[in-house]
């Protein structure tokens, strides 16, 4: 009789390891959240009716609820990942001898999440009033800079607020899946086994998800972090930048899922999460310095002939702008995830 056949509990809850890191992640994401809205929000004074009707501005909730999407698909990716490589890299019974990994993981997140909402946001904050009208670093800039150095600090904030979000999650997990020294000492009963023992969804399946959600998640990052300084879509409202948020990381998300389909074989063996992150990364950065290449080339060539005089020329540059990008994301990614992949196809 196999181990697997002794303690079955116990393994099948740690083949849902994965899946309950994820959910756990996003759980606590929406606590957070939903205590932060409380506390400026509730209270029935001036700020806080004030605030209500900041919040009820459409120009104001559908990105701060796209931004908070994005950071939750992020995590919740990251989480699944963790999981999942604990359990191909040490094995199902392995896995299943951790001592409540839910519990350490859920508290070393909330633990994190606190820090990021109490600490570094408001200095984040505070270094930002520092570049605005009667801050100490404001008449030091020239009034011509100021809105140049503002938009590298957006980005630089968007690009530190992305690095702990990551770091977050994999501190968490790091807490929650180290072994003690009893357990790493005693010997597993159990090789980590085939496809089938971990359960989930199959390695295929799993890379192109995985690449899908991070692909996405970076792409919304990056339409988060542009429109904190951008003047574009300020004059769009309603519907149609509900429709500008949603509708693009949907298409991208099947597109990235496609190519990373596409990139892992039938055959593979392993999800091994972490190259299908990386393999999203790589193919997401290649994508955006490729088409910035190609439309400053095609804008060139076009201002040179006139081929964008009009606005048909316009609609023609745009759509077939979204064609390139549409190509390069599948073709990419699928280079991407085949390269990265490579050794267990």
């Amino acid at each position: 009789m196999t181990a697997t056949s002794l303690h079955p509990p116990t393994h099948e809850s740690a083949r849902r390891l994965p899946r309950d890191l994820a959910l756990v992640t996003v759980a606590i994401d929406a606590v957070m959240v939903l205590v932060n809205l409380a506390v400026q929000l509730a209270p029935d004074t001036p700020e806080g009716a004030q605030m209500r009707g900041t919040y009820a501005l459409p120009g104001v909730w559908i990105p701060m609820v796209c931004s908070i999407g994005m950071a939750w698909v992020l995590a919740a990716a990251l989480a699944w990942s963790h999981g999942r490589n604990a359990l191909e890299k040490r094995g199902v019974d392995s896995v299943s001898r951790l001592a409540r990994p839910r519990l350490r993981y859920a508290a070393a997140y909330l633990v994190v999440l606190l820090l990021n909402f109490y600490a570094l946001s408001p200095l984040l904050y505070e270094v930002q009033l520092l570049f605005m009208p009667g801050g100490r670093l404001h008449e030091a800039v020239e009034p011509a800079s100021i809105r140049t150095v503002m938009a590298v600090f957006v980005f630089l904030q968007s690009i530190a607020q992305l690095i702990v979000l990551v770091l977050g999650v994999w501190a968490a997990a790091w807490v929650a899946l180290r072994a003690g020294r009893a357990a790493q000492l005693e010997p597993a009963a159990e090789a980590p086994g085939s496809v089938e023992d971990l359960g989930g969804a199959s390695p295929r399946r799993a890379v192109a998800l995985v690449g899908a959600a991070m692909f996405a998640a970076l792409q919304m990052w990056g339409g988060v972090a542009m429109s904190r300084w951008s003047s574009m879509g300020r004059g769009v409202d309603g519907p149609e930048l509900l429709f500008a948020w949603m509708v693009p990381p949907l298409v991208v998300f099947a597109l990235a899922f496609w190519g990373g389909w596409l990139g892992a074989a039938p055959v593979l063996a392993r999800a091994r999460p972490f190259r299908a992150v990386a393999a999203s990364v790589l193919a997401f950065v290649l994508v955006q310095v490729s088409c910035i290449v190609i439309a400053i080339a095609w804008l060139y060539i076009a201002s040179s002939t006139s081929g964008l005089s009009g606005l048909g020329g316009l609609i023609g540059f745009v759509l077939a702008f979204a064609l390139v990008y549409a190509i390069h994301v599948v073709m990419l990614m699928r280079a991407a995830t085949r390269w990265l992949y490579r050794r267990y196809l």
